[in-house]
C-alpha cells in the first residue's frame, strides 16, 4: 500500500513539473509552444529514466549503492571518441555529419565495447568485481587517449570537444528524441518485468543460483540493457556521471525497500521530476544561462562524499 501511494505521488509530482515546463512564460501559438517544449520534455524524461534505471540495475548486480555505470568509463569512451571524430574530420566536419549516422556511431562503439567487457569477464564465473577494475583502468586509459588528441587538435577547434564534456539539454537534436525515447522505452519496461529476478540477484551470486536463478546469462543480458541505456543518453545530450546516484539516494531514502517492483519505477519517476523540476527552474524561473547539469553534477557528488563519509563512521 505504502509503494503504490509513493509511485502514485511521484507521479503527480512529475505531472505538476511537466505542466510548469510546458506552461510557465510561454507566449504565442500554444500549437508551436507544446511542440517544441513537448518535443524536449520528452528528451528529458528519456534521459532522466535511462540514467535512473540503469544505475538502480548496476547497483543491485554490484551489490554497491555508491557505484554506477559511468565507473565503467562510459564518459571516458564518449569523450575519445569525440575528440577522435574533431582530430579525424575537423570541427567543420563533426557539424556536417549525418546527426542518425553520428548518433548511431556513438551509440554502436560504446555498446560494443561494453558488451566485449561484459562477455569477457563475466564468462565461465568471473565476477563483477574483476569486471568493475577493469572498467576503471579502460576508465584511465581512455581519459590519457583523449587528453593525447586534445594536445593535437587545433586550438580552434578544440571548443568543440570542450562543449561535448558536459551534458547539454537546451539543444537536444529532435529528430533524435523519438529514436531514444522508442529504444529506453523498450528496454525498461524489459527490466521492471524482471523485477522478482532482480530481487534475487540481490541476495549475491551462490544464493541466487542456489534459487534456480540462471545468474550468469541473467546478469550479462541486465548489463547489456544497462549499457544500451547508459549509450543511448550519453550519445543524445552527453556524459552524465552523478546523476543516477543523486536519484539513487533519494529512491532509496523515500522507498525504505529492497524489493524492484517499486524501486524500479520510483526512481525513474524521481529522476525525470528532479530534472524537469531543475530545467524548469533554471530557465523558466531564474533565466540562467549556465546548464543545470552542473548543479546536478555537483549535488551528486556531495551525495557521493557523503555516503562515502557515513560508511567510514559507520
Amino acid at each position: 500500500m505504502r509503494g503504490a501511494s509513493l509511485i502514485l505521488l511521484a507521479a503527480l509530482a512529475l505531472l505538476l513539473a511537466c505542466l510548469a515546463f510546458l506552461s510557465l512564460g510561454a507566449r504565442g501559438d500554444w500549437g508551436f509552444v507544446l511542440m517544441f517544449r513537448g518535443t524536449r520534455l520528452v528528451a528529458l524524461i528519456t534521459v532522466a529514466s535511462a540514467v535512473a534505471l540503469s544505475t538502480m540495475v548496476f547497483q543491485t548486480l554490484a551489490a554497491n549503492r555508491i557505484l554506477t555505470p559511468a565507473i565503467m568509463g562510459f564518459d571516458a569512451l564518449f569523450l575519445l571518441g569525440q575528440s577522435g571524430l574533431v582530430f579525424i574530420l575537423s570541427g567543420v566536419g563533426v557539424a556536417m555529419l549525418n546527426p542518425y549516422l553520428k548518433f548511431g556511431l556513438e551509440t554502436g562503439v560504446m555498446l560494443v565495447a561494453a558488451l566485449a567487457l561484459f562477455g569477457a569477464l563475466l564468462r565461465r564465473g568471473r565476477g563483477i568485481s574483476r569486471m568493475i577494475l577493469t572498467g576503471i583502468v579502460f576508465g584511465i586509459l581512455f581519459r590519457s587517449l583523449t587528453q593525447l588528441l586534445n594536445r593535437l587538435i587545433a586550438p580552434s577547434e578544440f571548443s568543440v570537444v570542450q562543449s561535448a564534456s558536459f551534458a547539454q539539454f537546451t539543444a537536444i537534436p529532435a529528430n533524435l528524441t523519438w529514436v531514444a525515447a522508442g529504444g529506453t522505452v523498450l528496454v525498461s519496461a524489459w527490466l521492471i518485468a524482471q523485477h522478482r529476478r532482480l530481487d534475487v540477484m540481490a541476495l549475491g551470486r551462490e544464493a541466487a543460483m542456489s534459487l534456480g536463478v540462471r545468474y550468469d546469462r541473467q546478469a550479462r543480458q541486465m548489463l547489456a540493457a544497462v549499457a544500451l541505456l547508459v549509450s543511448v543518453s550519453t550519445a543524445l545530450v552527453g556524459p552524465i556521471v552523478f546523476f543516477g546516484l543523486l536519484v539513487s539516494a533519494l529512491t532509496h531514502h523515500l522507498a525504505r525497500s529492497w524489493r524492484h517492483a517499486l524501486l524500479l519505477p520510483l526512481s525513474a519517476l524521481v529522476a525525470c521530476t528532479v530534472l524537469v523540476a531543475s530545467q524548469t527552474l533554471f530557465e523558466r524561473v531564474l533565466h540562467l544561462q549556465t546548464s543545470v547539469a552542473v548543479v546536478i553534477e555537483g549535488l551528486g557528488g556531495l551525495v557521493f562524499l557523503a555516503m562515502i563519509l557515513r560508511r567510514r563512521k559507520s
